[in-house]
């Protein structure tokens, strides 16, 4: 199964991308990892992107597909894979889209995890207490999820018009939004037998 995972900050996608890696046994990629990762390793990309982030400027769009290039080429990926955070606008899409046709791994699946806008804020405030920052006020993350409403409204509509979104509550216990999850991926696998 081939899955992109969207969701707000904070709408848990990290964590049931790794319930997920676990119950279907594909690798979870998140391009943050992969970054952070590349710049450990001190690749050419990573050189260049721990330049970049240390500037306090975004990685471009190509920096992240060379690195997605590489990863997806990969033995373990044949069997599948989740992408957590990545598209995170159009051209993202667009370009992931191009990228996975010609490598013959399109998107199965993409599950937008839905949390109420206050309850979303209320999980990235004790996540903020937990870890002892303090970047992560009311009024930070309010500004952080109206960026995210505008950027990823037209991904959700780009899925959904290649007939590839399901939209899943992210309300309730881990436990219960991994149900869902796993009951749509379920469903879509019995709907190509």
């Amino acid at each position: 199964m081939r899955i992109v995972l969207l969701g707000a900050p904070g709408s848990g996608k990290g964590t049931q991308a790794a319930i997920l890696r676990e119950t279907l046994n594909i690798p979870h990629i998140s391009t943050g990892d992969l970054l952070r990762q590349a710049a450990r390793d001190q690749t050419e990309i990573g050189k260049q992107a721990e330049s970049i982030m240390a500037g306090g400027n975004l990685v471009p769009d190509a920096m992240i597909l060379g690195l997605l290039r590489e990863r997806l080429g990969l033995d373990d990926i044949q069997s599948g894979y989740i992408l957590d955070g990545y598209p995170r606008n159009l051209a993202q899409a667009r370009a992931l889209d191009e990228l996975l046709d010609e490598l013959r791994l399109p998107v199965q699946e993409a599950i937008q995890i839905d949390v109420d806008v206050d309850e979303v804020v209320e999980r990235i405030a004790k996540r903020a207490e937990l870890e002892g920052r303090n970047d992560d006020n009311a009024e930070t993350v309010r500004h952080r999820l109206n960026v995210y409403e505008n950027d990823t409204a037209p991904v959700v509509d780009f899925y959904a018009q290649q007939h590839k979104l399901s939209q899943v509550l992210g309300s309730g216990s881990v436990d219960d939004v991994s149900e869902r999850i796993v009951a749509i991926l379920n469903a879509d696998d019995s709907d190509g037998e």
